[in-house]
């Protein structure tokens, strides 16, 4: 749906209620996410501050917290810094505590913890005061958004205007989806006491919204088959990286990112031989999988990208190669490749997973790269022979699949392709309130 067609909906549900209204007791909360066309950057938008102003901030899933530029203009009768000692800078686990020798505003004052917010685009990370203020965003039933439901205390961290360099254009700050107290899942299903679960559905349009439901399903997408897409996922435990991958952290925190087990990797069935132990996370926290909105394509550690683009290549023998285009190493002549629901009519790439006869299949819609006209690549990326994390799984690769996070349980839900079931992550109902 059309991003100014969704802002009349929520403006109007503002107008419509004397401060904020407030879903009692919600089932569910939703919000829009859009594709950046320029930076491929997911960014969500929600309502902060009293009076109300409309953030864009780019989704960061294994972010710790949300933060937001304080520095230019922020505004707001109901913001509350942190206070040292406070529960609150205990709950952030907050690693500093301090004056301000400027005159105090948001983002400045005496007697404050702070975070560390962290831009993954620059791999830059700075000292931000640690606050509270109010958060809106749309609740639903889970087919249509509904009245706006509010946190008057959801925590924060404040940053200075430069950590928004390399952010998609017009974004305030991220949003941090990490599995930590003050992530933004666990903060509102404490506040609206719902399922610490989330769900996550990137559109690969950069037209038209992708969605994210905080709470359990249903999960509704419009299409043929009216689908409930909660009803359709496999499962997988979701790991705990001892050792933090953030930026800037305390010794001993550990990381807050979606790890997952995958033990394998398979192309139109066959199994592509890897140095299995680099699918593992060893004790300095090297290895394994985790899936990422802020990598815009699969990276793979060096041996693991040599094994699955040869065998990938092989399997596509049939067909002319064209020289690569940056940053793929492996791209074709699409002329004689046919086309499918779920995509280009390459071999499947199943990443296997513990349990048995469980994986995690990618059809040519996330596996294949339109880059030019006559140039279509495999949409993986050399990650280099010593990187932190052996497989990230990227943005591109997850478009049109919906993925659900339980924090309660550590598991993770997926559902493959929507494509393949009719529909795609942009056809929720935005255009609907209840």
């Amino acid at each position: 749906m059309a991003s100014s067609t969704l802002l009349l909906i929520l403006s109007s549900l503002l107008l419509f209620c004397s401060s904020f209204c407030s879903a009692a007791s919600p089932h569910a909360l939703v919000l829009p996410v859009k594709k950046d066309a320029a930076t491929l950057q997911y960014v969500t938008r929600v309502y902060q501050r009293t009076p109300p102003v409309l953030l864009e901030l780019v989704v960061d899933l294994g972010g710790r917290y949300l933060w937001v530029d304080c520095d230019a203009g922020y505004v707001s009768s109901t913001y509350r810094p942190a206070r040292c000692r406070s529960a609150q800078c205990s709950l952030a686990n907050s690693f500093s505590c301090g004056d301000c020798s400027a005159a105090p505003r948001p983002g400045c004052n005496n007697n404050t913890c702070g975070l560390a917010p962290e831009n993954l685009f620059i791999r830059t990370s700075t000292f931000g005061e640690l606050a509270g203020d109010v958060l809106s965003l749309a609740s639903t039933d889970g087919s249509n958004p509904g009245a706006l439901a509010t946190d008057p205390r959801f925590l924060f961290s404040c940053a200075p205007t430069f950590l928004l360099k390399g952010l998609a254009k017009g974004a305030k700050g991220m949003a941090g989806l990490g599995r930590n107290k003050v992530g933004v899942p666990s903060q509102l299903a404490a506040a609206f006491s719902f399922h610490r679960k989330f769900a996550l559905c990137l559109s690969s349009s950069t037209s038209s919204d992708g969605v994210m439901f905080f709470g359990d399903g249903p999960y509704r997408f419009l299409g043929t088959l009216n689908l409930d897409a909660s009803q359709s996922l496999s499962y997988t435990p979701l790991l705990i990286n001892p050792v933090s991958t953030a930026g800037t952290y305390v010794q001993g925190e550990k990381s807050v990112e979606y790890f997952i087990e995958v033990k394998s990797i398979r192309i139109n069935g066959n199994s592509v031989p890897l140095n299995k132990t680099l699918l593992s996370i060893d004790k300095d926290g090297v290895g394994g999988t985790k899936i990422s909105t802020v990598t815009p394509y699969t990276t793979l550690q060096t041996s693991i990208y040599r094994a699955v683009t040869n065998a990938f290549a092989a399997a596509l023998a049939g067909v002319r190669r064209v020289p690569p285009v940056a940053p793929f190493g492996l791209c074709f002549d699409p002329s004689s490749i046919g086309s499918t629901r779920v995509g280009p009519a390459v071999p499947q790439i199943d990443l296997v997973l513990p349990s048995q006869n469980v994986y995690w299949r990618i059809f040519g819609a996330n596996s294949m790269v339109q880059v030019r006209d006559k140039v279509l690549c495999l949409g993986f990326v050399d990650g280099g022979a010593e990187p932190r994390t052996s497989i990230v799984i990227g943005g591109y690769q997850l478009e049109d699949n919906l993925l659900q996070f339980d924090l309660a349980t550590s598991r993770l839900g997926f559902s493959s392709s929507l494509l393949f079931r009719q529909t795609t992550c942009a056809n929720f109902n935005f255009t609907s309130s209840s």
